[in-house]
């Protein structure tokens, strides 16, 4: 694997080659990361992972600084697996070289709800970031998990807006075996809170078959979702079902037959906060 931190050694590597997969990172990787790169390797060739912490992404109270780097156990993981033929690790000179007059910013209807809303200008810094990583890497396919679920549907709106020639691939959430999605601030949560966690994904499970099992009142699922997760001392931001397709409220709050949905959630357990989802056919 060759690890290259200019755009210059990047292009140099990549020259004539027209079937790159690319797999763009914050680093800190685990098995989830590396499940992306695999499947990467599935539809191009070579691959190409990104490990960048974009301070564009993170508000002014969040763990910018206290994001977890850890390049040289991230190259030794990439090398071990043997998928990825180039890691680009920019700094932040190299990716922004100017102060940030250009960005990209999402549509109002589909970046400003859900995380962003609570996360204000979030998605402004992941829709830049993957427009410069993508202006370097030029890759025919990309691929992004499942686990952030609205940052997929942005990026793939983004590449339809500006008509980029790049295949978004998703990848289902990678889990632990207590069904907890893996995500690089699962290591914030203290022995205690890490046995609390897979709540979350508990409780979406049922929030999924209460729907399947042919519920409409989508208020009333959420609001049961949310109260039991509160009373287990979880602060929660929101736990919302929404169509697939744009992620809005179904018409009427209520459940549609055959509709494809989504649920989704956001929830603080102590100083960490957890993100994740899960697709329902409705009956």
């Amino acid at each position: 694997m060759k690890v290259v931190h200019t755009v210059e050694e990047l292009r140099d590597q990549l020259r004539g080659q027209n079937r790159t997969a690319f797999v763009p990172t914050m680093g800190n990787l685990h098995d989830g990361h590396l499940a992306l790169m695999k499947m990467a390797h599935q539809y191009g060739d070579p691959v190409v992972a990104s490990i960048f912490v974009n301070r564009l992404q993170f508000g002014p109270n969040e763990d910018f600084d206290k994001y977890p780097r850890t390049l040289e156990q991230d190259i030794d993981k990439l090398q071990r697996q043997n998928h990825v033929y180039v890691l680009f690790a920019p700094n932040e000179r190299e990716l922004y070289p100017e102060p940030q007059n250009y960005r990209v910013n999402p549509p109002h209807d589909l970046g400003d709800i859900l995380e962003g809303e609570f996360r204000p200008g979030f998605f402004v810094g992941v829709s830049t970031v993957v427009l410069k990583l993508f202006s370097c890497v030029q890759p025919k396919v990309a691929v992004f998990g499942k686990k952030d679920y609205q940052q997929l549907m942005i990026v793939r709106n983004m590449c339809r807006q500006f008509a980029l020639p790049t295949e978004i691939v998703p990848h289902e959430t990678v889990r632990e075996t207590d069904g907890l999605a893996m995500s690089s601030r699962n290591r914030y949560l203290n022995e205690a809170e890490r046995q609390e966690a897979p709540r979350m994904a508990r409780l979406l499970n049922r929030v999924r078959e209460r729907i399947r099992g042919g519920e409409h009142d989508l208020a009333g699922i959420e609001h049961d979702a949310q109260r039991e997760l509160a009373a287990a001392g979880w602060q929660v931001d929101y736990i919302s079902v929404r169509r697939q397709r744009d992620l809005k409220a179904p018409d009427a709050g209520q459940v549609q037959a055959g509709e494809p949905l989504v649920v989704l959630a956001a929830a603080r357990l102590g100083a960490t906060r957890l993100i994740d989802n899960l697709e329902i056919q409705s009956s």
